[in-house]
């Protein structure tokens, strides 16, 4: 009997020890993955609506540690800058999986009742929005970007992109479900002197006239070189590239 407890126990060691050995190399393998990431991206946009100059759009994004932070600046051009400007800002942690939102801010010139804030409680798996003073709540599910982490989070998925995704996203007011496409075909695009190859990504087919597609820069760690939106009015923003600075 004591020779089978000790052949027993040495082979739930055995386990354990290959169960720890299959986990560090996971770690090393995500932390190797990450650490041939960038650790800051500048890029400024041009942002046309219904083809006329509309506003220029500054954001970076920099990892600190484990930690990460995205800030989208937007000014309007001319009289559009009267309406100030919008600032995005979204921190949260690096994991194996990409960006890990903890809080997003959406701030529109000085005026606090036109603050949208959400907190992402992934112990509660629970979204805490506010609008206007006004606490809405909804559930959190592994994966959910907020307006300003999406466009980073997909230099963390594996490349090329091939099949349709998902993505989880709130907007700060509400949480959304978006399905893209990918087209398969590479797409040039040239912008400000820069020949982009780039990932397609539109919507399926829909009722609706609301669409957002994205074109993502293949060798420039898929940063979005341009995205299309077009509301339910027919009202097309189109936001393309201008500088891009990788760290």
């Amino acid at each position: 009997m004591f020779n089978h407890i000790k052949i027993f126990t040495l082979f739930k060691l055995l386990n354990l020890a290959v169960l720890l050995s299959a986990t560090s190399v996971m770690a090393e393998q995500a932390a190797l993955s990450n650490a041939a990431m960038p650790k800051r991206i500048q890029a400024v946009y041009e942002v046309t609506k219904n083809g006329q100059p509309f506003a220029k759009v500054h954001e970076q994004f920099i990892v600190s540690g484990t930690g990460y932070k995205v800030e989208s600046v937007t000014k309007g051009i001319g009289v559009y800058a009267l309406f100030g400007e919008r600032v995005l800002t979204s921190t949260g942690e690096m994991t194996a999986q990409g960006l890990k939102p903890t809080r997003f801010e959406l701030h529109q010139g000085d005026n606090p009742k036109k603050a949208v804030l959400a907190d992402f409680d992934w112990p509660k798996q629970n979204l805490r929005m506010t609008v206007k003073g006004k606490l809405k709540e909804a559930p959190l599910t592994a994966g959910t970007q907020d307006l300003a982490s999406f466009a980073y989070q997909f230099m963390y998925l594996a490349k090329p992109l091939k099949s349709d995704i998902t993505v989880t996203l709130t907007t700060g007011k509400k949480l959304n479900q978006y399905q893209y496409h990918i087209n398969p075909e590479s797409e040039m695009i040239t912008s400000a002197g820069v020949q982009y190859k780039t990932q397609h990504l539109a919507p399926p087919a829909q009722d609706t006239q609301e669409t957002k597609e994205l074109w993502l820069a293949a060798d420039y760690h898929y940063v979005p070189v341009k995205i299309l939106m077009v509301d339910d009015n027919g009202q097309k923003l189109e936001q393309i590239l201008t500088e891009l600075h990788i760290e």
